[in-house]
């Protein structure tokens, strides 16, 4: 277990130190400082740190990544977009294909900040991961995380929405490992799920995925996922402490009180929500933010764009992550976003890159 989360019932019942434990992860990021579709700062120095221990210039590769070498002392975000391309020109230099699989492995509870004590202090392992899934945006805006259960199953999934962003199977990699390390702080070292889905091709390699999840791996899947006995959800958390939660969701209420809205952002991660559920008509997407369609018309049209470029936008973004980082056909792939034919899906592919799916698959893996 994480040092900064307590590991005894009496600490937790002492006044002062839920006082210190809370004031340790207080901090709130500053509105004006925060960028649409951001992530902590926390990936990019577990990056940093790897490139050092692989003995290979880090600063080089930030800078490529067009990040400042300064950024550790200067800001607490960088957007999804720039930790992507850091990913995976460090993959690259390193030449390492399970880069993003190391770089969670470096996820604690305690570098989730208030979100992390949160999670400890839950009730139960369900009540974390609800937790986790409801105020995960407060670390991360490019990417969602949803909680299903499925009868005796469970699965919680990893889900990148922003366009057009470098390394997203690297992204998926790494959010599947962070998931399981903090499942492990939570439930015991000894925890592993009962399966792991990836959405990249298999490496040559796959021991470094065996020996960390300790589980059955599938490749080429359309989302990243751990999946467990559902009943794991009701264990309780050992040693919660429902003052120390309390206190934490509402200094969370208070960070997210003062992040920047954006209904374009929201549109988005909604519409992929309901991608992976198979249902985004326009009318379901509203009513999940508590608006008439009419109304969310206007406001998309104030941040110039409309819900059928979300859509669109959205929908491209998978498909080039699938084409690019998975080997499922066409047909699975247009059945995934819902057109009604593979030839569908292959028209609106062509209409948004002027390529065809396949040319586009083949022009990427020929590189």
């Amino acid at each position: 277990m994480p040092s900064d989360v307590p590991s005894s019932g009496n600490q937790d019942r002492d006044p002062e130190f839920q006082k210190g434990l809370i004031s340790k992860h207080s901090k709130c990021f500053s509105a004006p400082s925060i960028p649409f579709n951001f992530t902590h700062v926390f990936a990019v120095k577990a990056v940093y740190d790897i490139l050092l221990e692989l003995e290979l210039d880090p600063e080089t590769v930030l800078e490529e990544a067009g990040i400042d070498a300064q950024i550790f002392e200067t800001v607490e975000t960088v957007s999804f977009a720039a930790l992507g391309r850091l990913t995976a020109l460090a993959a690259d230099q390193a030449r390492c294909a399970h880069f993003g699989l190391l770089v969670g492995q470096r996820t604690t509870l305690g570098s989730l900040g208030l979100l992390g004590t949160l999670m400890r202090h839950s009730e139960t392992i369900g009540d974390a991961l609800q937790a986790l899934q409801t105020h995960h945006d407060l670390l991360n805006r490019g990417a969602m995380i949803e909680l299903a259960v499925d009868g005796a199953v469970a699965t919680v999934s990893y889900a990148p929405y922003a366009s057009d962003v470098d390394g997203v199977a690297l992204h998926c990699e790494r959010a599947v490992a962070a998931l399981t390390n903090v499942l492990r702080a939570l439930c015991g070292a000894k925890w592993s799920p009962d399966e792991v889905l990836l959405p990249r091709l298999e490496p040559p390699d796959t021991t470094p995925y065996t020996g960390f999840f300790r589980a059955p791996i599938r490749f080429a899947q359309e989302i990243a996922a751990l999946v467990f006995p559902a009943r794991l959800l009701k264990r309780p958390v050992e040693d919660a402490n429902p003052l120390i939660r309390a206190s934490v969701e509402r200094r969370i209420q208070q960070c997210e009180a003062i992040l920047p809205s954006d209904v374009t952002d929201e549109v988005r991660r909604r519409v992929r929500s309901r991608i992976m559920q198979k249902r985004i008509e326009k009318d379901q997407v509203a009513q999940t933010l508590a608006i008439h369609q009419r109304t969310l018309t206007r406001r998309l049209k104030a941040e110039g764009t409309t819900f059928r470029s979300i859509a669109n936008q959205t929908r491209l973004g998978i498909a080039k992550q699938l084409l690019a980082d998975t080997t499922m056909s066409l047909a699975q792939i247009s059945s995934v976003l819902e057109f009604s034919e593979p030839a569908a899906f292959t028209h609106a592919f062509r209409r948004w890159t002027g390529m065809t799916p396949s040319a586009w698959r083949n022009e990427r893996w020929a590189k």
